[in-house]
């Protein structure tokens, strides 16, 4: 089988990370092959290039370029697509919002790094000793 997959504009928008909305007509029309959109990411036309440096960009680019999670984007009330330009904006002067939320992000990073840090010791400790983490553990039924 040499044809392509294809899919639809919303998800080779989604994989391309920008908004389908903003797209030329041409591409929301009709269907995109997986080869089609390695041939953009490879070597991006123009508008492709402008809409990923000026947006508007779609809820996760704008969580990402905040550094923060979509979730924190809604208790921030942003619900519309963001340009780079109103990213800079907020990121230069940021509301009060903005600042709890890369908090709780910096927070949410640390622990899981701290929990990766814990699991790895512990893996460790457990192949010094000659144990696995497979289980045979008190009510395991072994």
């Amino acid at each position: 089988m040499n044809a392509s997959q294809s899919m639809k504009p919303e998800t080779a928008a989604k994989k391309l990370g920008i908004l389908l909305d903003a797209t030329p007509e041409e591409f929301r029309e009709g269907t995109i092959t997986r080869d089609e959109v390695t041939k953009l990411q490879a070597d991006p036309p123009e508008w492709l290039e402008t809409l990923r440096r000026e947006g508007p960009h779609p809820r996760t680019v704008v969580a990402s370029k905040l550094g923060i999670s979509n979730s924190g984007l809604a208790r921030g009330g942003v619900t519309e697509p963001l340009t780079s330009a109103e990213i800079k904006s907020l990121l230069e002067a940021p509301p009060a919002w903005l600042v709890q939320e890369r908090a709780t992000q910096a927070a949410v990073r640390a622990e899981k790094i701290r929990v990766a840090e814990r699991d790895k010791e512990r893996a460790a400790r457990w192949a010094a000793e000659g144990r696995t983490s497979g289980g045979g553990g008190a009510g395991s039924g072994v």
